[in-house]
């Protein structure tokens, strides 16, 4: 793969799941030495330049990841351009996603965690209206997601 990896994280409204992500894909990208980009998006208008969720901003700093300075953006078609890899946190989004992209483009997109092995097929629950802990189980799908995504992407360096 000749191409820098640019990987946007997407979910619905870009401020709790698709933050996390992106976060942690950074981590695990710098740990690795991996030169990749990485982005989020939100499928849905509602946050845009919003700050992300003060939920995920506390769960990404135990982390020792500072997301606060991230803001809310909306997913477009130059996105299918830019990007080697768009993930959806969820299947409603995916279908966004496709219902969205241009009829060429040569972005990979799926779910997210269809990049764990076991784990594809299966959404990333959007703790929105759930409490703390459920930031941390977020957290858990993303960086385990994360590891698996940079594990791919230096394999085929």
């Amino acid at each position: 793969m000749n191409q820098t990896p640019a990987v946007l994280f997407v979910c619905l409204g870009n401020i709790c799941r698709s933050p996390l992500a992106e976060a942690a894909f950074r981590k695990a990208s710098a740990d690795a030495g991996l030169d990749a980009e990485a982005d989020s998006a939100g499928t849905a208008a509602y946050h845009v330049g919003e700050p992300p969720d003060p939920r995920s901003v506390s769960t990404a700093a135990k982390y020792g990841i500072d997301i606060a300075q991230y803001r809310g953006r909306q997913i477009e078609q130059a996105d299918f351009k830019r990007f080697t890899h768009i993930l959806a946190l969820d299947h409603s989004n995916l279908a966004n996603i496709k219902a969205m992209a241009p009829d060429r483009h040569d972005a990979h997109v799926s779910l997210l965690m269809d990049m764990v092995p076991g784990r594809e097929g299966a959404a990333v629950a959007d703790p929105y209206y759930d409490g703390e802990e459920h930031f941390e189980y977020t957290w858990d799908d993303v960086w385990m997601a994360a590891e698996a995504i940079v594990a791919k992407l230096a394999a085929a360096k």
